[in-house]
């Protein structure tokens, strides 16, 4: 343990709130209300702008969500193949008591805390935001960093560094799939689909977000369960 996340983690580990905040920040952390459903419907609102710049914004919007699924893919890929880190919440040599209380999940217990999959998806999809407009996007980082990722650490499922490569990550996969030299590649494309095919267009982007708010979680299951009775 390096002195950097143990420092944090003991001065947010003895930070104490009421019930009722304690409660508030439990609920921030655990639903999809506070993470995915404040920051897609932005993309959403971003496609459906009409300016003179609306083409580019579009394919902005869809090289953002392709940036999210890769920063997902490569976070849940990372976990596996780096060592194991232990989150704080189960690490009994670190002796703090965190807000989140005595959790079992088996879940969150077998897998790794470094790096976050929260922070490299979002922090992806926060970039997109700020790449097409400066002002929203900066809110879009900020609330990422205050509403996604401090609480994790603050309720002990990650260290401060598990948090901050994978914003690290998920910020450079954007800016490299945002390049226009490798955005024309594939967003173009897709965006004159979506122009000639409206109809599958909007429904595929309907299951696609949900999924992203999920961050596939229930696909994940799905497909666990199955790999369990082959």
């Amino acid at each position: 343990m390096n002195s950097f996340d143990l420092s944090i983690e003991t001065y947010l580990s003895n930070i104490h709130f009421g019930h009722f905040a304690t409660l508030s920040i439990q609920a921030i952390d655990n639903l999809y209300t506070f993470k995915g459903l404040v920051l897609i419907p932005v993309l959403w609102w971003m496609w459906f702008q009409q300016d003179e710049c609306h083409e580019w914004r579009r394919e902005m919007v869809l090289a953002t969500l392709v940036s999210g699924i890769v920063a997902l893919l490569v976070g849940r890929l990372l976990t596996h193949w780096l060592p194991f880190r232990v989150r704080p919440v189960y690490d009994t040599e670190l002796h703090l008591r965190f807000a989140s209380g005595e959790i079992k999940d088996a879940v969150l217990t077998n897998w790794s805390s470094f790096p976050s999959d929260h922070a490299m998806l979002w922090m992806a999809v926060a970039t997109g935001i700020f790449l097409m407009s400066r002002r929203v996007g900066v809110l879009a980082l900020l609330y990422t960093a205050l509403f996604i990722c401090l609480p994790r650490a603050y309720l002990g499922f990650h260290y401060p560094t598990d948090l901050l490569v994978g914003a690290a990550v998920g910020i450079a996969i954007t800016l490299i799939m945002t390049r226009d030299a490798i955005r024309v590649r594939y967003a173009t494309p897709v965006l004159r689909w979506t122009e000639r095919h409206p109809a599958p267009a909007a429904t595929l982007a309907f299951i696609l977000c949900l999924q992203l708010v999920t961050q596939f979680d229930e696909l994940r299951k799905l497909a666990s369960g199955v790999m369990k009775h082959l």
